[in-house]
């Protein structure tokens, strides 16, 4: 293992990992990112163009974190795409960063509903609560042990109230739920990348607890479909605010977006997202 320096534009770690897309990274007090993902722990950090990777191989970085960031995406090309958008332009320039993280379907889909009306650091909390309580150990960090986020086959001895006893509230019987239809069969997640947009999004959409907003962050966040675009509070205002100029219905939205962004609806979510919550538009 060691460390290795990549020169990558139109990337921000920090705008990346904190805009409410993924979960699983602690800040670390000297700039350095801890990232959990695809059963790796990564230490990342930003030195104005430069990332550095620590502790990874070249290989890994290929087979792993090219496609976890997003990184042989042209960034640039897409940003230009909203060019004569003015808002886009203004959301794209206040945090130009941002890329779509690629996650492990399973983990994006629990998390997502573990994210149900939770600030980010609860989520974060309960993550972690269950992935110590079923996941694999895969390293330590300042004397705290770190485990991967738990496979169904791990989850499938848990009971709901096991699950809120790990402080998952509401979301238990959702997540038992979901591990029960994959178990089951009923719910192939490798299977979905097979299908189109809507028939996987109508598969999410069987297990209990999982609404649009759900089923879209985890074709979008997973599933690299690109053309989607959740819809949460703060999207939602944004959307009003800027474009609808009156309170819209959330099919309305959906609509409206697909027309407006097309193919790069996802990407447009996600600047307008960021921007939207930072500056606490339509609160």
């Amino acid at each position: 293992m060691t460390t290795f320096i990549k020169e990558i534009e139109d990337f921000d770690l920090e705008q990346t990992l904190e805009c409410g897309q993924c979960f699983r990274y602690m800040k670390l007090d000297d700039g350095h990112y801890k990232v959990i993902a695809h059963g790796k722990v990564l230490e990342v950090m930003q030195k104005n163009n430069e990332i550095h990777f620590h502790h990874t191989t070249l290989e890994e970085y290929h087979d792993t974190w090219v496609h976890y960031f997003d990184l042989d995406r042209d960034y640039r090309g897409i940003k230009s795409s909203f060019e004569e958008d003015l808002v886009m332009k203004e959301a794209i320039a206040y945090k130009p960063g941002v890329r779509i993280i690629k996650q492990e379907v399973w983990e994006c889909l629990i998390s997502f509903i573990i994210s149900q009306n939770k600030a980010i650091p609860h989520i974060q909390k309960i993550i972690k609560n269950i992935s110590e309580a079923y996941g694999d150990y895969i390293g330590d960090h300042d004397g705290e042990k770190l485990y991967t986020f738990p496979t169904p086959e791990q989850l499938r001895e848990a009971t709901e109230q096991d699950i809120r006893d790990l402080k998952a509230g509401f979301r238990a019987p959702y997540i038992i739920d979901a591990t029960r239809r994959v178990l089951t069969g009923e719910l192939d997640l490798h299977g979905l990348q097979e299908l189109t947009t809507e028939e996987a999004k109508k598969e999410l959409l069987q297990i209990k607890g999982v609404g649009n907003k759900i089923a879209d962050c985890v074709l979008l966040f997973s599933l690299g479909r690109h053309e989607v675009f959740p819809i949460d509070i703060w999207v939602k205002r944004v959307m009003e605010y800027f474009y609808l100029k009156e309170d819209t219905k959330l099919d309305a939205i959906q609509v409206y977006a697909k027309e407006k962004f097309g193919r790069q609806a996802g990407f447009a979510q996600q600047y307008l997202f960021y921007y939207a919550r930072e500056k606490k538009i339509g609160k």
